[in-house]
């Protein structure tokens, strides 16, 4: 490898710039190289339709992978969760970093937790996801909330409380926590009320299949547990044969003894997004040692959660 500076593609958001300027540090530290951020615009960037309408999966990935595939740029960083499922054979995820926080947050008008949110609060969300699983969790203790489709960065979504047009807004806790906004957060919202996009609060960092000193170099930024749970989330997803904009949530953690890791325990969830009807699985076994295992654990509970009808439950799938 040269000592020119390695080219990192990244979208333009302040929350982007954030994550690939955090990941572009660790890059220098493995390489001894230094690393530039190259600002990309996507089409999830421009356009001001919501994501479902737009196609949800991949609308923020192709732009950085047509720059990796003109050799604009040396590797990419994306949001996982923004990823598709399937993976082009030209790229290789080089690297899966130790995860951020897996949960959504709330952010409230007075300092709120959903508890305390009034009966009918407005709350925002883009994400059909987080829209079923809200309204299911209220319906289940006897209350009502009305979600309210946003789109925007995290302050312009934020801002839509601090004007009063909203009660509040749901937010991943790892973007905030990415741009020191965690202060912000009124109430951290348990696994066990909504759980999170699969892959969420993970950074995938991708490049070329044919570059191996580079493969080789960014897999020192790798975490072999994070790398297995992602790749269980994302298979039960592929599964289901739906996308990023569906409302399917999953997520894969350990169950340990003392320092002991024992066993990965998934779970999953797809719902109508007016909260009426939820399929929500888990399944328990021994942690994965490679990709190939995880993916059978995460296609065995989708298997299970289409015979108990989860297909019915998405609508349209997002391919």
């Amino acid at each position: 490898m040269t000592d020119r500076a390695l080219r990192l593609g990244t979208r333009r958001s302040k929350l982007a710039m954030a994550q690939s300027g955090q990941v572009a540090e660790r890059v220098r530290q493995v390489t001894g190289r230094p690393v530039e951020l190259v600002e990309i615009t996507t089409y999830g960037d421009t356009s001001r339709e919501h994501l479902a309408q737009i196609g949800g999966t991949g609308v923020f990935a192709t732009a950085l992978r047509d720059a990796l595939r003109d050799g604009e740029v040396d590797f990419a960083v994306h949001s996982l969760k923004d990823l598709p499922t399937a993976q082009p054979e030209e790229f290789v995820l080089a690297a899966l970093p130790v995860r951020e926080d897996p949960r959504d947050v709330l952010v409230a008008r007075d300092g709120l937790t959903f508890a305390e949110l009034p009966d009918g609060a407005r709350v925002g969300t883009g994400s059909p996801r987080r829209m079923a699983q809200l309204n299911a969790y209220a319906r289940a203790h006897g209350r009502s909330v009305e979600t309210a489709p946003i789109r925007g960065n995290i302050e312009t979504r934020i801002g839509y409380v601090r004007d009063g047009r909203l009660d509040a807004v749901v937010l991943a806790a790892a973007g905030l926590s990415r741009v020191g906004m965690l202060d912000e957060v009124t109430d951290f919202l348990s696994v066990d009320m909504v759980l999170p996009a699969p892959g969420q609060g993970a950074l995938a960092i991708e490049c070329a299949a044919s570059d191996a000193d580079l493969v080789a170099a960014l897999a020192e930024l790798d975490d072999p547990f994070t790398r297995v749970a992602v790749t269980a989330e994302r298979s039960l997803l592929a599964a289901l044969e739906a996308g990023c904009s569906a409302p399917v949530g999953a997520l894969a953690d350990v169950l340990a003894d003392g320092q002991i890791v024992k066993e990965m325990r998934l779970r999953g969830v797809v719902g109508a997004t007016d909260g009426s009807s939820l399929v929500q699985l888990s399944t328990t076994g021994p942690v994965p040692r490679t990709e190939d295992q995880a993916t059978a654990f995460g296609r065995e509970l989708a298997a299970e959660m289409l015979a108990k009808g989860a297909a019915g439950l998405m609508g349209e799938r997002a391919l």
